[in-house]
């Protein structure tokens, strides 16, 4: 990995995502295979992002999360890795270490959330758990017709992990939240406009190009009024953040959840996180 500034831009590419920042907007994009699962090497790298932060806002007024694969923006957690570090430690060391990575990514999160930037997650196609609530953090997000979205952690017998369900709640209400929680299934991108989800819906493949367009137009108002209105609109709920890890911890340590994860690790589909 490495990270340089150059000619007014500030880039950065490692094996999960990179970044860079042009004429104000800083685009992060994801780039590892399969689907942009997050694991321990994405988690070290957006911490790299948050820390650089403070500097990289100092040049942009807007941040934009997107995909650089085909297969979609992200399927959320890296439950293979999930799965194989539970393997090899006892129950109780494997539910700490859990606890471990979600205060992580929930600081991570938390931070992107905060950041006095407008942010806009551009989605396409498979928007999955984790990657739903790492695009939840983002103040627009931005869909082109293909995308889905999906909290579909109710078959391994938890909750979404990293922020979701406070993040949902705060934009959307209850009722949408019980109806994904509960009923694992997913929304495609013209539904999810419809409940006020999603700000736009695009032609496939256009959502990174609306996105930009929309960051420039953003550029041309006044900076520390959108970071007041942000403030004003988009509390974080920290205590839920918190309540929620307890309950996947929870839940995490029961014998049912590692039967899920095992049978999901040894499944041959091609992408057995779908519905």
């Amino acid at each position: 990995m490495g990270c340089e500034r150059e000619l007014g831009v500030k880039q950065f590419k490692g094996q999960a995502l990179s970044w860079q920042v042009t004429s104000g907007v800083i685009e992060l994009a994801l780039h590892r295979g399969p689907c942009n699962e997050l694991g321990s090497v994405a988690l070290g790298e957006l911490e790299h992002f948050t820390a650089a932060l403070d500097d990289l806002e100092q040049d942009a007024h807007a941040l934009i999360i997107y995909s650089e694969l085909k297969s979609g923006f992200c399927a959320g957690a890296d439950l293979r890795e999930l799965y194989a570090r539970s393997q090899t430690i006892e129950r109780t060391q494997a539910v700490l270490g859990v606890r471990d990575f979600l205060e992580r990514i929930h600081h991570v999160l938390n931070r992107i959330d905060a950041a006095p930037l407008t942010t806009i997650a551009a989605v396409h196609g498979v928007t999955f758990g984790g990657g739903f609530e790492l695009a939840l953090v983002c103040d627009l997000i931005i869909a082109d017709k293909m995308a889905r979205f999906c909290f579909p952690e109710l078959r391994l017998g938890l909750i979404p992990g990293f922020g979701g369900i406070p993040r949902l709640k705060r934009d959307l209400g209850n009722a949408v939240v019980r109806d994904l929680l509960l009923t694992g299934r997913s929304f495609n991108a013209t539904k999810a406009q419809q409940i006020g989800l999603v700000s736009q819906v695009v032609a496939e493949g256009e959502a990174l190009r609306v996105a930009r367009a929309t960051a420039a137009q953003i550029g041309k108002f006044d900076r520390e009024t959108a970071v007041a209105a942000k403030r004003f609109i988009k509390p974080i709920p920290h205590d839920e953040l918190r309540h929620e890890i307890d309950v996947f911890c929870e839940l995490f340590s029961r014998s049912a959840v590692q039967a899920a994860l095992k049978k999901f690790v040894e499944s041959t589909d091609a992408q057995p996180y779908l519905p």
